[in-house]
Order: structure tokens, then C-alpha cells, then sequence
């Protein structure tokens, strides 16, 4: 029997975080990538430079794709530096694509980086989630229970 995973990766230093994500979408399953990089895009990311704040994925003929990304080029780079926006392929197993390509096609979901990471061995590593898009009123039900916890965590302290 295969040992089960964590559901927390073990992340080492967070580079970008697409902090909306958890608000803007109800998170169904989190997987972690690997994610191809030039050496350029790596010296970028370890300078803490980078977004995912308007990226997303998508599965095109068996492989996961992050667009929209955002690795500003390297400063010290030359000729050989990298486009800033250009779409990056991501390292999963073909179980987990297909599963991802099931549910992107079928129940309408999205696929969302949530961060982007170096792991404990320096490996650069993309948070992706398939999530399904909230709703006006799931949102404002989302600040509400928000609202609520803050006051009673304020409550306690005030009390106990």
C-alpha cells in the first residue's frame, strides 16, 4: 500500500503567491509541479521577482502549460535573457493530467497556481489547484465568516 501524501508541500522559500485565488475560487484538489525554467528565469525567481497574480494553466495535447506568468528578466542577464511573459511547461505525472484535463473538460473547473516556490532541495516548484470560480454571493458569504471569526478571536481575548 502506497504511504499517503502530505497535504502541505514542503516549501522552503515562497517566491510569488497568488493570494486572491483562496477568495476568487472554491480550492478542490492542490497539486504540486515542477515547472521548466531557464537559467536566467531561475536566477529571477531566487531574487524573489515574479507574479501569478493573472496567470493560469491549461492542459494542450497531454502537457500543463502556466500562461501569463510573470519572471521579470534578470538584471545581469545578456543576449541570452529570457521573455518576461512566455508560456512555461509544467512537470506532473500523466495520471494527475489526465485527471486535471477530466475535470478542466467535464465539470467546468480552472486550473490556478496559487504560488510558486523553491522547494528543500532548491527545485523551483508551481502550488496548482483545480478550483471552481465563486459566485457574488459565495464571496460576500466568504467576508462575512471572515468578519465573524476576526471579532470572535477578538471576543476571546477580551473575555478569556
Amino acid at each position: 500500500m502506497a504511504r499517503p501524501r502530505p497535504t502541505e508541500f514542503d516549501k522552503k522559500k515562497i517566491v510569488a503567491e497568488n493570494r486572491r485565488a483562496r477568495f476568487d475560487y472554491f480550492i478542490d484538489e492542490v497539486f504540486e509541479a515542477g515547472i521548466v525554467l531557464t537559467g536566467t528565469e531561475v536566477k529571477s525567481l531566487r531574487f524573489g521577482e515574479g507574479s501569478i497574480a493573472e496567470s493560469y494553466a491549461e492542459v494542450k495535447d497531454g502537457e500543463v502549460w502556466l500562461i501569463n506568468s510573470n519572471v521579470p528578466e534578470f538584471s545581469h542577464g545578456n543576449r541570452f535573457n529570457h521573455e518576461p511573459k512566455r508560456p512555461r511547461k509544467l512537470l506532473l505525472k500523466e495520471r494527475q493530467i489526465n485527471k486535471m484535463h477530466g475535470a478542466v473538460a467535464r465539470e467546468g473547473m480552472t486550473l490556478v497556481p496559487l504560488s510558486i516556490y523553491f522547494n528543500e532541495k532548491g527545485k523551483a516548484k508551481v502550488e496548482l489547484a483545480l478550483a471552481k470560480g465563486k459566485k457574488a454571493h459565495d464571496k460576500r458569504d466568504t467576508i462575512k465568516e471572515r468578519d465573524w471569526k476576526r471579532e470572535q478571536s477578538r471576543l476571546m481575548r477580551q473575555h478569556g
